[in-house]
Protein backbone atom coordinates (compact mmCIF):
# COMPACT_ATOMS: atom_id res chain seq x y z
CA UNK A 1 0.00 0.00 0.00
CA UNK A 2 1.49 3.31 -1.02
CA UNK A 3 1.66 6.03 1.66
CA UNK A 4 -1.02 8.58 2.30
CA UNK A 5 0.88 11.07 0.14
CA UNK A 6 0.21 9.03 -3.01
CA UNK A 7 -3.52 9.12 -2.35
CA UNK A 8 -3.38 12.91 -2.15
CA UNK A 9 -1.25 13.11 -5.31
CA UNK A 10 -3.77 10.91 -7.12
CA UNK A 11 -6.71 13.08 -6.08
CA UNK A 12 -4.83 16.28 -7.02
CA UNK A 13 -4.03 14.73 -10.40
CA UNK A 14 -7.69 14.02 -11.07
CA UNK A 15 -8.62 17.54 -10.02
CA UNK A 16 -6.00 19.06 -12.33
CA UNK A 17 -7.11 16.91 -15.26
CA UNK A 18 -10.77 17.76 -14.69
CA UNK A 19 -10.01 21.45 -14.29
CA UNK A 20 -8.05 21.59 -17.53
CA UNK A 21 -10.73 19.63 -19.38
CA UNK A 22 -13.61 21.80 -18.20
CA UNK A 23 -11.84 25.01 -19.14
CA UNK A 24 -11.00 23.74 -22.61
CA UNK A 25 -13.75 21.28 -23.56
CA UNK A 26 -15.92 20.43 -20.53
CA UNK A 27 -14.25 17.04 -20.05
CA UNK A 28 -11.17 14.95 -20.70
CA UNK A 29 -11.44 12.06 -23.17
CA UNK A 30 -8.70 9.63 -24.15
CA UNK A 31 -5.88 10.75 -21.88
CA UNK A 32 -3.32 10.24 -24.63
CA UNK A 33 -3.51 14.01 -25.02
CA UNK A 34 -2.15 14.53 -21.51
CA UNK A 35 0.99 13.43 -19.72
CA UNK A 36 -0.66 11.43 -16.97
CA UNK A 37 1.07 9.67 -14.09
CA UNK A 38 -0.65 6.46 -13.10
CA UNK A 39 -2.67 6.26 -9.90
CA UNK A 40 -2.09 3.18 -7.75
CA UNK A 41 -5.36 1.25 -7.39
CA UNK A 42 -4.40 -0.03 -3.95
CA UNK A 43 -3.90 3.54 -2.78
CA UNK A 44 -7.13 4.92 -4.18
CA UNK A 45 -9.13 2.09 -2.57
CA UNK A 46 -7.09 1.94 0.62
CA UNK A 47 -8.13 2.81 4.16
CA UNK A 48 -6.32 6.15 4.47
CA UNK A 49 -8.30 9.39 4.78
CA UNK A 50 -11.70 7.87 5.55
CA UNK A 51 -12.78 10.41 8.18
CA UNK A 52 -16.20 11.84 7.48
CA UNK A 53 -17.25 9.20 4.95
CA UNK A 54 -19.77 6.42 5.45
CA UNK A 55 -18.26 2.92 5.77
CA UNK A 56 -19.51 -0.53 4.85
CA UNK A 57 -19.53 -2.22 8.28
CA UNK A 58 -22.58 -4.51 8.23
CA UNK A 59 -25.18 -5.97 5.89
CA UNK A 60 -28.01 -3.60 4.98
CA UNK A 61 -31.34 -3.70 3.24
CA UNK A 62 -31.22 -2.80 -0.43
CA UNK A 63 -33.95 -0.65 -1.95
CA UNK A 64 -34.50 -0.31 -5.67
CA UNK A 65 -34.45 1.70 -7.79
CA UNK A 66 -32.83 3.94 -5.14
CA UNK A 67 -29.70 1.82 -4.76
CA UNK A 68 -29.03 1.84 -8.49
CA UNK A 69 -28.44 5.55 -7.96
CA UNK A 70 -25.54 7.36 -6.26
CA UNK A 71 -24.35 7.03 -2.65
CA UNK A 72 -22.46 10.30 -2.14
CA UNK A 73 -21.73 9.63 1.55
CA UNK A 74 -19.25 6.95 0.43
CA UNK A 75 -15.93 7.85 -1.13
CA UNK A 76 -16.25 5.82 -4.33
CA UNK A 77 -18.60 3.69 -6.37
CA UNK A 78 -18.96 2.28 -9.86
CA UNK A 79 -21.45 1.02 -12.41
CA UNK A 80 -19.73 -1.66 -14.43
CA UNK A 81 -20.79 -3.47 -17.62
CA UNK A 82 -18.82 -5.96 -19.72
CA UNK A 83 -19.95 -8.33 -22.43
CA UNK A 84 -19.18 -10.60 -25.35
CA UNK A 85 -21.06 -9.81 -28.56
CA UNK A 86 -21.33 -11.32 -32.03
CA UNK A 87 -22.52 -10.05 -35.40
CA UNK A 88 -24.89 -12.24 -37.47
CA UNK A 89 -21.85 -13.41 -39.48
CA UNK A 90 -19.99 -14.42 -36.35
CA UNK A 91 -17.60 -11.50 -35.91
CA UNK A 92 -16.85 -11.23 -32.22
CA UNK A 93 -16.38 -8.20 -29.99
CA UNK A 94 -15.85 -7.58 -26.31
CA UNK A 95 -16.86 -4.36 -24.61
CA UNK A 96 -16.50 -2.58 -21.29
CA UNK A 97 -18.27 0.54 -20.10
CA UNK A 98 -17.64 1.56 -16.51
CA UNK A 99 -18.54 4.85 -14.84
CA UNK A 100 -16.89 5.68 -11.52
CA UNK A 101 -17.80 8.32 -8.96
CA UNK A 102 -15.22 9.71 -6.52
CA UNK A 103 -15.86 12.10 -3.65
CA UNK A 104 -13.05 14.60 -3.12
CA UNK A 105 -14.33 15.60 0.32
CA UNK A 106 -16.89 14.08 2.72
CA UNK A 107 -19.40 16.91 2.31
CA UNK A 108 -20.42 19.34 -0.40
CA UNK A 109 -19.31 22.91 0.28
CA UNK A 110 -22.05 25.53 0.27
CA UNK A 111 -21.37 27.50 -2.91
CA UNK A 112 -23.95 29.11 -5.21
CA UNK A 113 -21.90 28.36 -8.34
CA UNK A 114 -23.27 25.67 -10.66
CA UNK A 115 -19.67 24.48 -11.06
CA UNK A 116 -19.22 23.75 -7.36
CA UNK A 117 -19.10 20.07 -6.45
CA UNK A 118 -17.20 17.56 -4.35
CA UNK A 119 -17.88 14.80 -6.90
CA UNK A 120 -15.69 13.68 -9.81
CA UNK A 121 -16.78 11.13 -12.40
CA UNK A 122 -14.51 8.95 -14.51
CA UNK A 123 -15.54 6.68 -17.37
CA UNK A 124 -13.71 3.83 -19.10
CA UNK A 125 -14.87 2.58 -22.51
CA UNK A 126 -13.09 -0.28 -24.29
CA UNK A 127 -13.69 -2.45 -27.34
CA UNK A 128 -11.99 -5.74 -28.23
CA UNK A 129 -12.21 -6.53 -31.96
CA UNK A 130 -11.17 -10.18 -32.08
CA UNK A 131 -11.03 -10.58 -35.86
CA UNK A 132 -8.81 -7.54 -36.27
CA UNK A 133 -6.79 -8.40 -33.13
CA UNK A 134 -7.37 -4.85 -31.95
CA UNK A 135 -8.05 -3.43 -28.50
CA UNK A 136 -8.89 0.24 -27.96
CA UNK A 137 -9.82 2.10 -24.82
CA UNK A 138 -10.85 5.59 -23.85
CA UNK A 139 -11.17 7.55 -20.64
CA UNK A 140 -13.24 10.55 -19.64
CA UNK A 141 -13.02 12.63 -16.48
CA UNK A 142 -15.43 15.35 -15.47
CA UNK A 143 -16.80 17.11 -12.42
CA UNK A 144 -20.28 16.14 -11.32
CA UNK A 145 -21.75 19.58 -11.90
CA UNK A 146 -23.45 21.75 -14.54
CA UNK A 147 -24.90 18.65 -16.18
CA UNK A 148 -21.50 17.45 -17.38
CA UNK A 149 -21.63 14.22 -15.38
CA UNK A 150 -23.77 12.79 -12.64
CA UNK A 151 -26.06 10.05 -11.40
CA UNK A 152 -29.71 9.85 -10.38
CA UNK A 153 -31.88 7.08 -9.02
CA UNK A 154 -35.35 7.74 -10.49
CA UNK A 155 -35.38 7.16 -13.35
CA UNK A 156 -31.94 5.64 -13.02
CA UNK A 157 -29.21 7.23 -15.10
CA UNK A 158 -25.47 7.77 -14.72
CA UNK A 159 -23.55 9.70 -17.36
CA UNK A 160 -20.45 11.55 -18.48
CA UNK A 161 -21.57 13.75 -21.34
CA UNK A 162 -22.93 11.31 -23.98
CA UNK A 163 -21.63 8.18 -22.26
CA UNK A 164 -24.56 6.87 -20.27
CA UNK A 165 -26.09 3.88 -18.49
CA UNK A 166 -29.83 4.04 -17.80
CA UNK A 167 -32.89 1.93 -17.10
CA UNK A 168 -36.30 2.24 -18.66
CA UNK A 169 -38.82 4.12 -16.52
CA UNK A 170 -41.48 1.58 -17.54
CA UNK A 171 -39.37 -1.58 -17.28
CA UNK A 172 -36.58 -1.63 -14.64
CA UNK A 173 -35.20 -4.89 -16.08
CA UNK A 174 -34.35 -3.07 -19.32
CA UNK A 175 -31.06 -1.16 -19.49
CA UNK A 176 -29.61 1.09 -22.17
CA UNK A 177 -25.93 1.79 -22.78
CA UNK A 178 -24.50 4.45 -25.05
CA UNK A 179 -20.88 5.46 -25.63
CA UNK A 180 -18.84 6.88 -28.48
CA UNK A 181 -15.24 7.93 -28.97
CA UNK A 182 -13.26 8.65 -32.13
CA UNK A 183 -14.51 6.24 -34.80
CA UNK A 184 -16.39 3.91 -32.40
CA UNK A 185 -20.04 4.12 -31.33
CA UNK A 186 -21.83 1.60 -29.10
CA UNK A 187 -25.58 1.52 -28.46
CA UNK A 188 -27.03 -1.45 -26.58
CA UNK A 189 -30.31 -2.57 -25.04
CA UNK A 190 -29.97 -5.09 -22.22
CA UNK A 191 -32.40 -7.17 -20.18
CA UNK A 192 -31.31 -9.25 -17.19
CA UNK A 193 -32.63 -12.80 -17.25
CA UNK A 194 -31.53 -13.95 -13.79
CA UNK A 195 -32.29 -12.57 -10.34
CA UNK A 196 -29.93 -10.09 -8.77
CA UNK A 197 -27.02 -11.59 -6.80
CA UNK A 198 -26.12 -9.95 -3.48
CA UNK A 199 -22.42 -10.74 -3.24
CA UNK A 200 -20.71 -11.66 0.03
CA UNK A 201 -22.80 -11.58 3.19
CA UNK A 202 -26.20 -10.37 1.93
CA UNK A 203 -24.46 -7.75 -0.19
CA UNK A 204 -21.62 -6.86 2.19
CA UNK A 205 -18.37 -7.84 0.47
CA UNK A 206 -15.54 -7.83 3.01
CA UNK A 207 -12.19 -7.25 1.30
CA UNK A 208 -9.76 -7.37 4.25
CA UNK A 209 -9.67 -8.09 7.97
CA UNK A 210 -9.99 -4.41 8.93
CA UNK A 211 -13.59 -3.46 9.80
CA UNK A 212 -15.01 -1.13 7.17
CA UNK A 213 -12.68 -2.34 4.41
CA UNK A 214 -15.64 -3.62 2.48
CA UNK A 215 -18.12 -2.69 -0.22
CA UNK A 216 -21.81 -3.07 -0.85
CA UNK A 217 -21.86 -5.24 -3.94
CA UNK A 218 -24.53 -6.72 -6.18
CA UNK A 219 -24.48 -8.21 -9.68
CA UNK A 220 -26.63 -9.19 -12.60
CA UNK A 221 -24.65 -12.11 -13.97
CA UNK A 222 -26.52 -12.90 -17.20
CA UNK A 223 -28.01 -10.11 -19.31
CA UNK A 224 -29.36 -10.57 -22.83
CA UNK A 225 -27.85 -7.87 -25.01
CA UNK A 226 -28.44 -6.53 -28.50
CA UNK A 227 -27.72 -3.35 -30.37
CA UNK A 228 -25.22 -1.78 -32.73
CA UNK A 229 -21.47 -1.27 -32.74
CA UNK A 230 -20.00 1.10 -35.33
CA UNK A 231 -16.29 1.04 -36.17
CA UNK A 232 -14.88 3.33 -38.87
CA UNK A 233 -18.37 3.93 -40.32
CA UNK A 234 -19.05 0.18 -40.56
CA UNK A 235 -22.07 -0.73 -38.46
CA UNK A 236 -22.54 -4.18 -36.95
CA UNK A 237 -25.75 -5.53 -35.49
CA UNK A 238 -24.57 -7.37 -32.38
CA UNK A 239 -26.05 -9.62 -29.73
CA UNK A 240 -24.73 -11.68 -26.84
CA UNK A 241 -24.49 -11.63 -23.07
CA UNK A 242 -23.40 -8.92 -20.63
CA UNK A 243 -22.51 -8.81 -16.94
CA UNK A 244 -23.27 -5.95 -14.56
CA UNK A 245 -21.41 -5.28 -11.30
CA UNK A 246 -22.34 -2.53 -8.87
CA UNK A 247 -20.26 -1.53 -5.83
CA UNK A 248 -19.85 1.36 -3.44
CA UNK A 249 -17.46 1.79 -0.53
CA UNK A 250 -15.10 4.15 1.23
CA UNK A 251 -12.19 1.75 1.61
CA UNK A 252 -11.64 -1.80 0.44
CA UNK A 253 -8.03 -2.92 0.36
CA UNK A 254 -5.82 -3.33 3.42
CA UNK A 255 -2.23 -2.15 3.80
CA UNK A 256 -0.87 -5.61 2.97
CA UNK A 257 -2.86 -6.04 -0.26
CA UNK A 258 -1.53 -5.30 -3.74
CA UNK A 259 -4.52 -5.85 -6.03
CA UNK A 260 -6.94 -8.46 -7.30
CA UNK A 261 -7.75 -10.93 -10.08
CA UNK A 262 -11.49 -10.83 -10.84
CA UNK A 263 -13.30 -13.43 -12.95
CA UNK A 264 -16.82 -13.12 -14.40
CA UNK A 265 -17.65 -16.21 -16.47
CA UNK A 266 -20.83 -17.32 -18.24
CA UNK A 267 -20.99 -21.03 -19.10
CA UNK A 268 -23.09 -22.60 -21.82
CA UNK A 269 -24.87 -24.89 -19.34
CA UNK A 270 -26.50 -21.82 -17.78
CA UNK A 271 -24.13 -21.42 -14.82
CA UNK A 272 -22.34 -18.13 -14.06
CA UNK A 273 -19.25 -17.73 -11.91
CA UNK A 274 -17.81 -14.70 -10.14
CA UNK A 275 -14.63 -14.91 -8.11
CA UNK A 276 -12.19 -12.26 -6.93
CA UNK A 277 -8.77 -13.32 -5.73
CA UNK A 278 -7.16 -10.71 -3.50
CA UNK A 279 -3.37 -10.72 -3.70
CA UNK A 280 -1.09 -9.78 -0.81
CA UNK A 281 2.18 -7.93 -1.25
CA UNK A 282 4.08 -10.92 0.12
CA UNK A 283 2.81 -13.02 -2.78
CA UNK A 284 0.11 -14.83 -0.83
CA UNK A 285 -3.65 -14.93 -1.36
CA UNK A 286 -5.85 -13.10 1.13
CA UNK A 287 -8.43 -15.35 2.85
CA UNK A 288 -11.12 -12.74 2.15
CA UNK A 289 -11.05 -13.75 -1.53
CA UNK A 290 -14.52 -14.96 -2.42
CA UNK A 291 -16.96 -15.78 -5.17
CA UNK A 292 -20.38 -17.05 -6.16
CA UNK A 293 -21.60 -19.80 -8.50
CA UNK A 294 -25.05 -18.96 -9.89
CA UNK A 295 -27.22 -21.75 -11.31
CA UNK A 296 -29.46 -21.51 -14.37
CA UNK A 297 -32.47 -20.48 -12.25
CA UNK A 298 -30.53 -18.17 -9.93
CA UNK A 299 -29.59 -20.53 -7.10
CA UNK A 300 -26.38 -19.25 -5.48
CA UNK A 301 -23.47 -21.19 -4.02
CA UNK A 302 -20.81 -19.26 -2.08
CA UNK A 303 -17.20 -20.04 -3.00
CA UNK A 304 -14.79 -19.20 -0.15
CA UNK A 305 -11.10 -18.78 -0.88
CA UNK A 306 -10.08 -22.19 0.47
CA UNK A 307 -12.34 -23.99 -2.02
CA UNK A 308 -10.90 -22.36 -5.15
CA UNK A 309 -7.61 -23.21 -6.84
CA UNK A 310 -6.19 -20.89 -9.50
CA UNK A 311 -3.04 -21.88 -11.36
CA UNK A 312 -1.36 -19.41 -13.74
CA UNK A 313 -0.52 -21.22 -16.98
CA UNK A 314 0.95 -18.34 -19.01
CA UNK A 315 1.96 -14.69 -18.66
CA UNK A 316 2.05 -11.57 -20.82
CA UNK A 317 4.60 -8.78 -20.42
CA UNK A 318 3.18 -5.33 -21.04
CA UNK A 319 5.33 -3.04 -23.21
CA UNK A 320 4.39 -0.36 -20.67
CA UNK A 321 5.89 -2.32 -17.78
CA UNK A 322 4.61 -5.15 -15.64
CA UNK A 323 3.83 -8.83 -16.18
CA UNK A 324 0.23 -10.09 -16.13
CA UNK A 325 -1.17 -13.61 -15.91
CA UNK A 326 -2.47 -14.61 -19.33
CA UNK A 327 -4.03 -18.05 -18.89
CA UNK A 328 -5.49 -19.84 -15.88
CA UNK A 329 -6.51 -23.27 -14.70
CA UNK A 330 -9.45 -22.62 -12.38
CA UNK A 331 -10.85 -25.45 -10.28
CA UNK A 332 -13.43 -25.81 -7.51
CA UNK A 333 -13.41 -29.46 -6.37
CA UNK A 334 -16.41 -28.98 -4.05
CA UNK A 335 -18.68 -28.35 -7.06
CA UNK A 336 -16.73 -30.58 -9.50
CA UNK A 337 -15.71 -27.64 -11.68
CA UNK A 338 -12.46 -27.34 -13.65
CA UNK A 339 -11.93 -24.63 -16.25
CA UNK A 340 -9.26 -23.46 -18.66
CA UNK A 341 -9.52 -19.67 -19.11
CA UNK A 342 -7.79 -18.07 -22.11
CA UNK A 343 -7.80 -14.37 -23.20
CA UNK A 344 -9.06 -13.77 -26.74
CA UNK A 345 -6.22 -11.21 -27.09
CA UNK A 346 -3.16 -11.03 -24.89
CA UNK A 347 -3.00 -7.23 -24.84
CA UNK A 348 -6.26 -5.91 -23.40
CA UNK A 349 -4.58 -3.48 -21.03
CA UNK A 350 -6.36 -0.20 -20.37
CA UNK A 351 -3.95 2.69 -20.44
CA UNK A 352 -5.63 5.33 -18.34
CA UNK A 353 -5.25 7.16 -15.01
CA UNK A 354 -5.36 3.71 -13.42
CA UNK A 355 -3.60 1.12 -15.61
CA UNK A 356 -5.07 -2.36 -15.46
CA UNK A 357 -5.88 -5.35 -17.68
CA UNK A 358 -9.55 -5.95 -18.47
CA UNK A 359 -10.40 -8.33 -21.25
CA UNK A 360 -12.63 -10.87 -22.93
CA UNK A 361 -11.82 -14.55 -22.36
CA UNK A 362 -12.87 -17.98 -23.58
CA UNK A 363 -13.62 -20.82 -21.18
CA UNK A 364 -13.42 -24.58 -21.66
CA UNK A 365 -13.66 -27.32 -19.06
CA UNK A 366 -15.87 -29.72 -17.18
CA UNK A 367 -18.61 -29.46 -14.56
CA UNK A 368 -19.94 -32.56 -12.85
CA UNK A 369 -18.11 -34.63 -15.45
CA UNK A 370 -19.78 -32.96 -18.44
CA UNK A 371 -17.98 -30.71 -20.89
CA UNK A 372 -18.73 -26.99 -20.66
CA UNK A 373 -17.66 -23.99 -22.68
CA UNK A 374 -18.24 -20.32 -22.14
CA UNK A 375 -17.07 -16.75 -22.32
CA UNK A 376 -16.44 -13.99 -19.86
CA UNK A 377 -14.26 -11.16 -18.64
CA UNK A 378 -11.23 -10.99 -16.39
CA UNK A 379 -9.86 -7.93 -14.57
CA UNK A 380 -6.29 -7.74 -13.24
CA UNK A 381 -5.04 -4.87 -11.09
CA UNK A 382 -1.77 -4.10 -9.35
CA UNK A 383 0.52 -5.75 -11.93
CA UNK A 384 1.72 -2.63 -13.74
CA UNK A 385 5.01 -1.03 -12.73
CA UNK A 386 4.39 1.50 -9.96
CA UNK A 387 5.29 5.15 -10.54
CA UNK A 388 5.76 4.73 -14.29
CA UNK A 389 4.21 7.20 -16.69
CA UNK A 390 1.66 6.01 -19.18
CA UNK A 391 3.20 5.49 -22.60
CA UNK A 392 1.47 7.15 -25.52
Amino acid sequence: MAPRRLVIIGIVLILLMVGVGIILSDSVENTSDLAVAEIDVASVLGDEETTGYARAHAPREFHFPRDHGPHPDFRSEWWYFTGNLWSPRGRRFGYELTIFRFALAPKQRQDPSQWSTNQVYMGHFAITDVAEERFVNFERLSRGAAGLAGAQAVPFRVWIEDWSIATSARDPTRWQIQASADEIQLALVLRHIKPMVLQGDRGLSQKSATPGNASYYYSFTRIETQGTLTINNEQFQVSGLSWMDREWSTSALGADQAGWDWFALQLDDGYDLMFYQLRRKDGGIDPHSRGTLVGPHGRQTTLPAQEVRIEIMDTWESPRGGVYPSRWRFSVPSVQLELDIVPVLRDQELVASVRYWEGAVDVRGRRNGAQVNGHGYVELTGYGSKGAEVER
